[in-house]
């Protein structure tokens, strides 16, 4: 997802998101600690995704705690 999408989700949304993409990334080091993966650039786009949710997330609560 681009991240224009993905600043149109709301922070729970995001949240859980980034939970999951999370899991799938561990999931993704265990089976590279393992074996060789298919395809390494996956780990990357992973670890960028979660960067990027984070860093959408904080502005979001950063901008909510701005308005209040």
């Amino acid at each position: 997802m681009k991240a224009k999408e993905l600043r149109e989700l709301n922070t729970a949304e995001l949240a859980e998101r980034i939970r999951e993409e999370s899991e799938q990334l561990l999931q993704l080091h265990f089976q590279h600690a393992i074996a060789e993966l298919p395809n390494p650039m996956l780990l990357r786009e992973k670890r960028r995704l979660v960067a990027r949710l984070s860093t959408i997330l904080k502005e979001k609560n950063a901008a909510e705690a701005h308005q209040a």
